[in-house]
């Protein structure tokens, strides 16, 4: 059994290459000749979408609508007073930040009236209390 370089040693240079161009010299890429409205290509001067461009952002959230949200579960009336402020900048600037800013109403109402509920309980305890003679 033999082979091409069975008589070859270390030393001897590599076999010619063949002659004439290699397969496909000559031929045009695929794609090549279509309007650049066709797929695979961007406009002229534009470059792959996510090359070169900074990423898109959404609009920005309503700071006040954050803050309304965190102080409705911290001090609630004030959470209800800026959810309702939120809300009103919100429709005028049209940020986002809706949700939030409802929430904050939901949450800071419910709390300021389980609060004003045990005000009034401790109240009405207090003078129930007071005007029997009980202490």
């Amino acid at each position: 059994m033999s082979t091409d370089d069975e008589n070859l040693y270390r030393g001897d240079p590599p076999p010619p290459p063949p002659a004439g161009p290699p397969p496909g010299y000559g031929q045009p890429p695929p794609g090549y000749g279509q309007p650049y409205g066709q797929p695979g290509y961007p406009p002229p001067g534009y470059p792959p979408q996510g090359y070169g461009y900074p990423p898109v952002y959404g609009r920005p959230t309503n700071t006040m609508a954050i803050l309304a949200l965190v102080m409705a579960f911290v001090f609630a009336p004030a959470g209800l007073i800026l959810g309702i402020v939120a809300r009103k900048q919100i429709r005028q600037t049209g940020e986002d930040g809706d949700g939030l800013a409802l929430a904050g109403i939901i949450v800071g109402g419910i709390v300021t009236a389980i609060i004003v509920f045990f005000i009034v309980l401790w109240i009405v305890a207090f003078a129930t209390l007071t005007s029997t003679g009980f202490s």
